[in-house]
């Protein structure tokens, strides 16, 4: 069955040459974790932890002191895009007018094909931001990293965990601090240290630092995301009450490749098996891990 349905045509022989696509999320977040390319099927992250490596100082050698290394697994999910726009459901409606004569020769208009390549772009970083932080291995998606009790961090004991709350415009810095306060020493104050928040607790900081008056501007202008010198990190895909706090440099994405992400076949069937369907195929993976679960602050609920 063909993938493009119309709905609401008033069609009169003509159309604007304009689409509209329904707001999707971008992948931002993404940006702001370390990402590794190259995983056909899994990566181990090693983390390496050193005891009583420094002794007084003497003329012999005397071992001593451990290296302990333990292990995450990052793996994966391989997904894809396929969807086929039948050209003759085109030629029924606004589309017709910019289709080819003949009936041997009807492809995709070139501005809607287009339009619908990046859609479906747009589409994918929507799902994979979603994903990385709130989903679950089932019904074409993957683990994330801040889903309730399933999630990778809710199933890490080494995990330092906050009891969530509902985050108002009375808590949000409240609650911010909770979070901030039980950053591991060894890690406060590291260049790559961030707290992922959500869209809804992005609003409200913004508009506590208004209330505020942040630089007597008020409501004018862009308050910095950043939390007593701690960078904010918008991350779309977090559901609306829920944080995470960890180093840029142990947060991962996996991917084979993630140029995977914006490429699309497109493939018209007509020279292929007689048909009047353009076949559009994306075929990427991806995955999300953390490398010491004791360096990472979770506000949200575990398992």
């Amino acid at each position: 069955m063909a993938g493009l349905v119309i709905t609401g045509s008033t069609y009169a022989g003509e159309s604007a040459g304009q689409y509209i696509g329904t707001a999707l999320l971008s992948a931002a977040s993404l940006d702001s974790v370390t990402v590794l390319e190259n995983i056909k099927f899994k990566r181990v992250l090693n983390k390496v932890a050193g005891a009583g490596l420094v002794t007084a100082a003497d003329c012999d050698f005397t071992n001593a002191g451990t290296l302990t290394l333990t292990e995450s697994v990052l793996s994966p999910t391989a997904l894809k895009i396929n969807i086929d726009l039948c050209s003759d459901t085109m030629s029924q409606d606004w589309l017709a007018a910019k289709m080819r004569a003949g009936r041997n020769n009807q492809t995709i208009p070139q501005d809607f094909e287009q339009f619908v390549i990046g859609y479906l772009g747009e589409t994918i970083a929507d799902h994979v931001e979603t994903n990385f932080w709130n989903g679950a291995a089932s019904g074409g998606g993957f683990q994330g990293l801040a889903t309730d009790t399933t999630g990778v961090l809710a199933q890490n004991g080494d995990v330092i965990d906050i009891v969530p709350t509902t985050v108002t415009i009375t808590n949000v810095l409240t609650e911010l601090n909770k979070v901030k306060n039980a950053i591991p020493d060894a890690v406060y104050g590291s260049a790559d240290l961030n707290i992922y928040i959500s869209t809804k607790i992005m609003r409200l900081y913004i508009e506590k630092m208004a209330n505020l008056g942040y630089l007597n501007q008020y409501h004018v202008g862009a308050a910095p995301l950043n939390f007593e010198g701690i960078n904010l990190v918008h991350a779309p895909g977090l559901a609306d009450n829920r944080m995470v706090a960890a180093r840029e440099s142990n947060v991962f994405f996996g991917t084979d490749l993630f140029s995977d992400m914006t490429q699309l076949t497109i493939l018209p069937m007509n020279q292929i098996d007689g048909s009047s369907n353009v076949r559009f195929v994306a075929k990427f993976s991806a995955g999300g891990q953390v490398a010491d679960g004791s360096q990472v602050v979770y506000y949200g609920t575990s398992a």
